[in-house]
Order: structure tokens, then C-alpha cells, then sequence
């Protein structure tokens, strides 16, 4: 296979969207995830609706969509620039092993350098060893732990034993 040198990095567009819902389709089975089909749909949508904060990235080689970044740019309490809250990043497979990855996490990079944001941050399952060896060249993990709670329905249950739900 050819060197992440040659890839084409760039914004999707309408054309794109079978290819990336391929592997956006890979990226929700890797983490056994659900996302309902209208996720899917609205995702797409504000990834190519440019008054939205959603930044995504494809990674093309020979006419092949192969990778892709989502990104969502938001303000911070404690930096004056925006943050880029890098919330997506898969490789198809059988590209895995190229640089892809790399080249992805470069390009946002060049673009926060570029319109000047402050950070970028991400995170992973801490099983995922693969992902986590090309993460720790650009930075240590950082020892936060990450908490997610789905607020549909929280004040209707009650909850007064702070019970994990969700």
C-alpha cells in the first residue's frame, strides 16, 4: 500500500456521504455502539451545514475514502481561543497501519495552528491499545476520567440515590 504521504486530506462534501456513512458504520460497531439511523442523518447534515461548530475530514486516496475525523469546535472557560474537541477519528480496516491516523491528527492540527485554537483533546476507551500507541507521541493522557449521563427523562426518575443510570 502506498505511504500516508499521498493521501488527500479534505472536507467532505454531498458526494461523500455514502462513503462516510460506510465508515462511520465501521466506527459505531468498533465501540459496539447504537446510533439511531436520525443521529446518522443529522450528523451528516451538520458536518456539511457550514453555520455549525461540526468539522469533519476525510482521508482519500485514489478516488477511496479511507479514514475521517469529526471534530466540534466550542468555546472554553479556561482559554480565551476556541477548543477543538476531536470526537471522532476512524481508519477503515484494511488501511490501518499507513499513517492515515497520523496524517488525520496533523491536519487538525495545521488547521487549529492556522485559525488559532487554543487545544485540542480527545479521548479513547483505555482498551484500545492500538489507537492509544499513536495518541501518546502527541501527548500524555491527561487522568481525568470522563463521566456521561443521558439527561432524557433524569428529573422524571428521580434519582435521589445518585445511582448510575443510563
Amino acid at each position: 500500500m502506498a505511504e500516508a504521504s499521498e493521501l488527500l486530506i479534505r472536507d467532505p462534501d454531498t458526494r461523500d456521504e455514502a462513503a462516510w456513512r460506510r465508515l462511520w458504520s465501521g466506527y459505531v460497531d468498533f465501540y459496539n455502539a447504537d446510533v439511531h439511523e436520525v443521529v446518522t442523518a443529522r450528523t451528516w447534515e451538520r458536518i456539511l451545514d457550514p453555520d455549525i461548530p461540526v468539522l469533519a475530514r476525510l482521508a482519500e486516496r485514489s478516488g477511496s475514502v479511507l479514514g475521517f475525523t469529526v471534530s466540534v469546535l466550542h468555546p472554553s472557560t479556561w482559554t480565551i481561543q476556541p477548543t477543538c474537541y476531536l470526537e471522532d477519528l476512524f481508519v477503515a480496516p484494511e488501511a490501518r497501519g499507513h499513517g492515515i491516523g497520523r496524517t488525520l491528527i496533523d491536519d487538525l492540527l495545521s488547521i487549529a495552528d492556522h485559525k488559532g485554537w487554543e487545544r485540542l483533546y480527545w479521548h479513547t476507551q483505555a482498551t484500545n491499545q492500538k489507537a492509544r500507541q499513536l495518541y501518546d507521541r502527541y501527548a500524555e493522557a491527561d487522568g481525568f476520567v470522563r463521566y456521561r449521563l443521558s439527561t432524557r427523562g433524569y428529573a422524571q426518575r428521580g434519582n435521589n440515590e445518585r445511582s448510575p443510570i443510563g
